[in-house]
């Protein structure tokens, strides 16, 4: 009788433990199952395609708390040519990522978006900017004082603090005036595109086009006289004599040729 008393027992047991475990199991995966609910309610979108594999894993990117944090961003990013190359290099230092890298834009959308404002409120610390708020000089001050003197910016179609940025510390091996204009890209150039719509080329009749353009390198070696004045047909032309060969149509718009590319 005891005997039997102790597998009743067992058996009793045992039933408990398969049902204590089968409610544990199943809360538990209930529970995985209404957090990656939750996750993909909470999302505002699908990752760009180069960001795809991480639709899962909310915790790559984002810290509790404060979203979608540089430091994450770095983790990833820290060989990145970006931060390597002269135009760029201001990534590895600029202390925020989000306000210019938007994501959840869908699957087609390239995650960047210039906002050069933006990018000036992180520099100067301003109550609305993010990332590197904590420096402070005097330069970052007087700039700070005069932004808060509102008005229109220096420049027509420019902002006050979009005027901040050192336009040339980024863009100086983009500078196809080879520093002719200064550094004050502003005067002509607007922050969302290169392109100057007011421009007009003077009459094509001018014959002061070495004001604005400089001849290639090419141009003051032997290569000039061997090749290029040949094929234009003036082997007496000078190198800042741009208009004895070229149209203003473009540089490869030869007179008396037409287009012709040999560089």
């Amino acid at each position: 009788m005891k005997f039997a008393g102790w597998k009743r027992w067992a058996g009793v047991t045992t039933v408990i433990l398969v049902a204590a475990t089968g409610v544990w199991a199943t809360t538990r995966y209930t529970a995985w199952g209404r957090a990656a609910t939750w996750e993909r309610q909470a999302s505002p979108g699908d990752l760009s395609a180069a960001h795809a594999f991480l639709g899962d894993n909310c915790a790559a990117c984002h810290t509790p708390g404060k979203g979608a944090t540089a430091d994450k961003c770095a983790a990833c990013h820290a060989d990145s040519p970006v931060l390597r190359r002269e135009p760029t290099a201001f990534h590895a230092t600029v202390g925020s990522c989000r306000e210019c890298h938007p994501e959840h834009q869908g699957v087609a959308a390239r995650p960047t978006a210039m906002d050069h404002a933006a990018l000036a409120r992180i520099g100067l610390g301003t109550p609305t900017g993010t990332g590197t708020g904590s420096r402070n000089d005097p330069a970052r001050e007087r700039l700070r004082r005069w932004l808060a003197e509102g008005g229109d910016g220096p420049h027509p179609g420019m902002s006050r603090l979009e005027a901040a940025l050192d336009c040339a510390a980024c863009h100086a091996t983009k500078d196809r005036h080879q520093g002719l204009f200064g550094k004050d890209c502003a005067v002509c150039h607007r922050t969302e595109k290169w392109a100057i719509p007011e421009f007009r080329h003077p009459s094509a009749q001018s014959t002061d086009c070495a004001q604005c353009h400089q001849a290639p390198p090419s141009h003051y070696m032997m290569h000039f006289q061997m090749v290029s004045a040949k094929v234009a047909g003036q082997p007496h032309a000078a190198v800042r004599q741009c208009f004895v060969c070229h149209q203003t149509t473009a540089w490869n718009d030869i007179k008396g040729v037409g287009w012709f590319k040999h560089h």
